[in-house]
């Protein structure tokens, strides 16, 4: 098969550089494309691109800003192979990934895989924190970092397979962002695609983000998710409410703690106990331990506070999601 490599990108000229320097360094020894779509940026990369011309075979496209969703089908649509392969612009991909991909689908092919992420040692230490609240089995259940123990995994744009025919039957990508992952791999289940986790094709997941935009990124997520329920009710989960969960648990059990009950608040401390010691030990590091507390902090209450917010005017006042939350969705052009 021959893969086709669908990057979407918007202002990271510095973010592509790295991502196609990591890819000249792959060891693959097939053809493959490169698909570089600019997102409507006002810095562009084209200049970057071009560099790597000499060893990577690559398109690039400029198009007026419609999200990273419709750049990627704009990507597909323009591209050549029959299996496309999407990273986002802030990963580093290690060299054995494309061979990684190629196994898998010989010995067991799939219409649609995702892989998990990793993080680099030269990573700062925030990147890292984060990393660890994203991947960790004690936050996320460890299904963004690789674990296998769920029968149908949902894969992240940020590192994602779909073959040519699933593209094409499924239309790719919708027009909510974020969000737009699990929406297609849904639709993609419905038409009788199957989804399966690569554990061995691991991304490097930059993360250029501060505090206050992971702040933004997790409550957005948080967001999105309910007007998936609302458009998917057979596919919720329990496991979705959790961080709102955690978020009303805390203030209650705090309430508690005001009239001398400490039980709830003691369970509270454990639980961040056990974050510190296993993301000290995990990244060698009590300062990145020491952040991690911060990272699932701000992931719970930011994506709680999403979750709680959507819910109450998707499900209860049972508003239209694009004139509930204009900003979750693009306008298409491809």
């Amino acid at each position: 098969m021959f893969f086709s490599i669908i990057i979407p990108v918007y202002n990271r000229p510095d973010e592509i550089e790295e991502l196609l320097e990591s890819l000249a360094n792959s060891d693959y020894g097939n053809n493959y494309e490169i698909v570089i779509v600019e997102d409507g940026s006002t810095i562009p990369c084209q200049d970057v691109v071009e560099r790597f011309n000499n060893v990577l075979t690559i398109s690039y496209y400029y198009k007026e800003n419609s999200g990273p969703g419709d750049s990627r089908n704009y990507g597909m649509k323009k591209a050549t192979g029959d299996y496309f392969i999407i990273f986002d612009s802030d990963c580093i991909i290690p060299k054995h990934y494309l061979s990684e991909v190629e196994n898998e689908l010989t010995a067991n092919y799939v219409d649609c895989f995702g892989g998990s992420d990793a993080a680099l040692d030269t990573f700062s230490d925030i990147q890292k924190a984060i990393n660890f609240a994203m991947t960790s089995f004690l936050t996320t259940g460890g299904i963004r970092g690789g674990s296998e123990k769920i029968s149908k995994f949902q894969p992240r744009s940020f590192n994602m397979g779909i073959s040519k025919k699933a593209f094409e039957l499924s239309n790719g990508f919708g027009n909510i962002h974020p969000g737009e992952d699990p929406d297609l791999t849904i639709r993609l289940w419905k038409l009788g695609f199957e989804t399966r986790l690569f554990s061995k094709a691991f991304v490097y997941h930059k993360r250029r983000i501060d505090w206050h935009k992971f702040t933004l990124q997790v409550y957005k997520f948080g967001k999105a998710r309910p007007i998936l329920n609302s458009w998917y009710p057979e596919y919720s989960k329990l496991t979705f409410f959790f961080p709102t969960l955690f978020i009303l648990g805390f203030s209650i059990s705090v309430f508690l703690g005001l009239f001398g009950i400490w039980l709830p608040i003691f369970c509270y401390a454990f639980y961040f106990l056990c974050l510190f010691l296993v993301s000290s030990i995990q990244n060698k590091s009590i300062k990145i331990g020491y952040l991690s507390l911060i990272a699932v902090s701000k992931q719970f209450f930011g994506y709680g506070r999403g979750f709680l917010e959507s819910y109450y005017k998707i499900i209860i006042l049972m508003q239209k999601p694009e004139l509930a939350f204009p900003e979750l969705f693009f306008k298409k052009t491809s």
